[in-house]
């Protein structure tokens, strides 16, 4: 496996001289006892593979040379990160011990243990579930998301040896204010110092902007430097002063310190986020800041800088960097090429006095590293409530209000969030009101529509009740967590061998087994998907086009509600077996980043189709609307739009920033003598001729149904009955008719299939088996329990059709996070449906609430005519399926097709059209 150099070492200077050393380092783990070679920095879980998901301890040793013109200063060991608890000795002697596995610690090094030649070791600890004998276990200590996605233990940030005078700057803060121009510096030294700071501001053009001496008495000082004309930092303009303090003691120049830094306003009010006086419509995306090989230590400084330039191409102006305390660089990265960054802390799973201490220790320590970057803007306590029970205890609501308070207090330049939150977890008191729902939206469109309303509406269920609770109501509504799975191509992960990444192999404890990895080609051949999709590469192809489907539709709709002031996709890559990145982990973006930015922009055009399914010749209803986010529209723009031959436009007035502007729009759809997919097209021209946005909605054409060949049919259900006589087919007796149309089947209805009868049911019934006839008593032989009864009862395929009825709504098949990807053939009797195999938002208004499952794979190559894989091609199931029995068959069919009045609807149509079409055929 590959481990890679973490952070760079700081250069030398007239006043400090390092040593690194990074490189290879004997290592030892407990689990073996044998010492072999490890890459530092990095985690040892990307060092050897059979290391991958350990914890436990490890001893790291090498030797050092101590050059000789470091003689006579002081000698400090540095290193950037080690998880969780390091145990530093030099020459044999113990010499400090650090525990918290994110930030940086350093050791004196007692001059007398020093030589000429030196031996380091480094005993590093990342506790499991028991407690070990330091009296911590991992439920305890701050570890993010190594809970969800394996443990990082090791030296993962670089080490280097420093000499220095022992009266050096140990800390330097600094807080610009703006627009005031005023520099508030701090800065902290290892002693008593009596002398003088020399102070130099260089600006963004790389010239001196102020310089000047401050005298100097103790251990720190406080200083506010006036600068004039200061130039703010945004994305857009990322400009960046560097301050150089350089100790002066007795006339000699002892030490010396730089730091670079922003000038930039982020706050909160009237509902919204402002950057530098202006409104600001955040687009972010999560970033777990996982990385190629698998873990959390980036590769390189250019891994850095291409990851966020993608980013910026795509659209996003922040990043939430999630439940992780990342290498320095990362901000780095983030300062100069401008990037809005929203950090957290990372998670605890137990809340319990030493825990809290321990986050509350890892704030202070990211305060520390961290708070001079101008790209950090947030900083979240508390993610999801993970470790916390916000809702069940007072005590802890307490907490988490008293750190809110002391974080604003300490670090006044930016927002604090107390529990970024999700269902069923609550805000307690917070600068932002943010929330977290995932649905897909063709499957769950209404319910992704209304979520966005209630929330837009301030929604009661964001905010404790509790008398803990702290709420204006003018908190900034940010939609921070919401995402469609896409996956990632495998073939493009692999190595030059051929061989699957590590985590493959992992992630079948997530998700009912959905999210393994490995094996998805096996599969994907298994259900014979090839005859749906073509080869794997087109249908992982097709599954990252439907990902962006959903999210473009997903993020129209929160830009249609004013009051939303920005969100967070999930995510900006993948991680291992968690395929939902607008990247995959070796950062290959997808293949739709370019259109992204036409909806994750300032000024986006949300077309707002009335139907994404109409007859050709019919007039097409759009609810336009156009949102400005943090721009402005100037008056005397245009809404122009085409759909075909038909074209118009609309002159707009002025808009202000962070509005939404209605504007309904019709439309006659060409006739089309065949199914067709056709764009509607619409983009915004500024009064001098510049595209200010752009944006399309797909709509399904339909042929009319002139040359209809109605099938006979006779039906138990009226309902059923007056809608098939509605679509033109003919009702006669059932022993005349082709086809039998029912909601149910019994013993009665199985008899006739057995004589020839051609059964369609159109399934509408409680979940359980497709008939519910059959005794629940069948032996003491039978397959499962049922507790009802009391006793055994036999699973669904010892009766015809021998399939089992799942309610998607309760089972992984719901289609909130990992991906349902349903498809449609689109041939045969199905070949008038347009666009596919997988499901467009036409499908909406007909997705199968229920499924049908319990199939053998090679009945997919045949008997399934519509069906769902989830995730890596997991948990496959039928929407619609085809059975034969004696001589007569079954066709079942999930698809909810009694939604709208008959043929109102050309989709609902077409499927039963088809459905009564394949009941017919012999």
């Amino acid at each position: 496996m590959n481990a890679h150099s973490q952070s760079l070492s700081p250069a030398n200077t007239p006043h400090r001289a390092t040593l690194s050393l990074d490189g290879m380092w004997a290592f030892r783990h407990e689990t073996d006892g044998v010492w072999r070679q490890a890459k530092v920095p990095a985690h040892w879980q990307a060092c050897f593979e059979d290391l991958a998901v350990s914890f436990g301890s490890a001893t790291y040793r090498r030797d050092f040379a101590l050059p000789a013109e470091w003689n006579g200063r002081e000698i400090a060991i540095c290193f950037g990160a080690v998880s969780d608890l390091a145990v530093v000795s030099i020459n044999g002697n113990e010499i400090g011990r650090h525990e918290g596995g994110y930030l940086p610690f350093e050791f004196v090094i007692p001059a007398g243990l020093l030589k000429a030649e030196n031996t380091i070791e480094v005993v590093a600890s990342l506790p499991d579930g028991h407690r070990n004998e330091h009296g911590v276990d991992f439920a305890e200590i701050p570890h993010g998301k190594q809970s969800w996605y394996g443990p990082q233990g090791g030296i993962w940030q670089s080490v280097r040896l420093e000499a220095r005078h022992t009266l050096h700057i140990s800390s330097l803060r600094l807080d610009p204010i703006w627009p005031e121009g005023r520099l508030d510096v701090r800065a902290g030294f290892a002693g008593a110092v009596a002398g003088t700071l020399k102070l130099e501001i260089v600006g963004p053009q790389g010239t001196s902007v102020f310089a000047g001496t401050v005298p100097v008495t103790g251990n720190a000082l406080d200083y506010s430097i006036q600068l004039d004309a200061v130039r703010p930092w945004s994305p857009d303009s990322p400009s960046l002063y560097a301050i150089k303090a350089t100790l002066v003691a007795d006339g000699i120049e002892i030490d010396s310190r730089q730091e670079s830094f922003g000038f930039r306003c982020f706050e909160a009010k009237d509902g919204y986020l402002y950057l530098n006086g202006a409104p600001l419509y955040l687009r972010a995306a999560l970033d777990q800041d996982y990385y190629p090989d698998g873990f959390g230590a980036p590769p390189s400084l250019e891994l850095l800088e291409d990851q966020l330039r993608k980013a910026k191409a795509m659209g996003l102006n922040c990043l939430r960097c999630h439940i992780k305390v990342p290498d320095p660089r990362y901000y780095e990265v983030a300062d100069r090429l401008g990037m809005l960054i929203w950090t957290e802390i990372p998670n605890i799973e137990t809340f319990t006095p030493a825990s809290a201490e321990r986050l509350r220790t890892t704030m202070e320590g990211i305060l520390a590293r961290d708070r001079n970057h101008p790209s950090i803007v947030i900083w979240t306590l508390i993610n999801e409530d993970w470790g916390t029970r916000l809702r069940e205890a007072a005590e802890q609501r307490q907490w988490i209000s008293d750190m809110v308070d002391w974080l604003r207090a300490e670090d006044p330049l930016r927002l604090v969030v107390d529990n970024s939150a999700c269902f069923p977890n609550v805000h307690v008191k917070t600068d932002i009101n943010d929330y977290h729902f995932y649905r897909t939206a063709v499957d769950r469109r209404e319910e992704w529509d209304l979520l966005c309303r209630e929330f837009a509406d301030n929604a009661d269920w964001t905010f404790s009740t509790d008398k803990e609770s702290v709420r204006t109501r003018k908190e900034p509504l940010i939609l921070s967590e919401f995402g469609v799975w896409g996956l990632p191509d495998p073939s493009r992960l692999r190595d030059e061998s051929g061989r699957d990444p590590w985590w493959m192999a992992y992630g079948a404890t997530w998700a009912d087994g959905t999210a393994l990895p490995q094996g998805i080609e096996a599969r994907f051949r298994e259900l014979g998907l090839g005859q749906v999709f073509g080869d794997i590469g087109s249908f992982i192809e097709q599954v990252q086009w439907y990902q962006y489907m959903n999210l473009k539709y997903e993020i129209e709709v929160i830009r249609t509600h004013a009051p939303i002031g920005g969100y967070v996709i999930t995510e900006l890559t993948d991680v291992h077996w968690e395929g939902n990145g607008l990247m995959d982990m070796a950062r290959n973006p997808r293949p739709f980043a370019q259109a992204l930015p036409a909806v994750n922009s300032d000024i986006v055009i949300a077309p707002g189709a009335a139907r994404h399914a109409m007859y050709g010749g019919e007039d097409a209803a759009f609810n336009v609307k156009v949102s400005t986010g943090g721009a402005t529209l100037p008056e005397g723009s245009r809404l122009v739009w085409e759909l075909g031959a038909e074209t118009g436009e609309i002159r707009l007035p002025a808009i202000a920033p962070m509005q939404v502007h209605d504007l309904p729009v019709s439309a006659t759809a060409n006739a089309a003598p065949a199914p067709d997919i056709r764009k509607a097209a619409f983009r915004i021209v500024a009064p001098d001729g510049n595209i200010l946005s752009e944006n399309s909605e797909m709509i399904s054409i339909y042929a009319k149904r002139d040359a209809l060949s109605p099938v006979r049919f006779a039906s138990n259900d009226d309902q059923i009955s007056a809608r098939l006589s509605a679509l033109g087919h003919a009702i006669a007796s059932p022993e005349e008719a082709d086809v039998f149309v029912t909601h149910d089947i019994n013993a009665e209805r199985i008899e006739a299939i057995h004589s020839g009868q051609r059964v369609l049911q159109i399934v509408a019934k409680e979940p359980g088996r497709l008939r519910d006839d059959t005794s629940p008593r069948d032996g003491p032989m039978s397959i499962e329990i049922d507790p009802g009864a009391g006793g055994m009862m036999s699973g669904p395929y010892f009766s015809f059709p021998g399939y089992n009825l799942i309610n998607r709504h309760k089972s992984i098949w719901r289609g909130d996070w990992v991906g349902n990807f349903s498809w449609l053939r689109r041939d045969g009797v199905f070949a008038n449906v347009p666009g596919g195999p997988l499901f467009d938002l036409s499908f909406t208004g007909v997705v199968p609430h229920q499924l049908m499952a319990g199939f053998r794979p090679w009945e997919f190559q045949g008997r399934v005519h519509a069906g769902v894989v989830i995730g890596w091609v997991h948990k496959p199931a039928a929407f619609v399926i085809e059975k034969r029995l004696g001589r007569g068959k079954l066709v079942a069919t999930t698809f909810r097709l009694h939604q709208e009045a008959a043929d109102v609807d050309p989709l609902a149509t077409a499927l039963y059209d088809g459905l009564l079409q394949l009941a017919k055929k012999p």
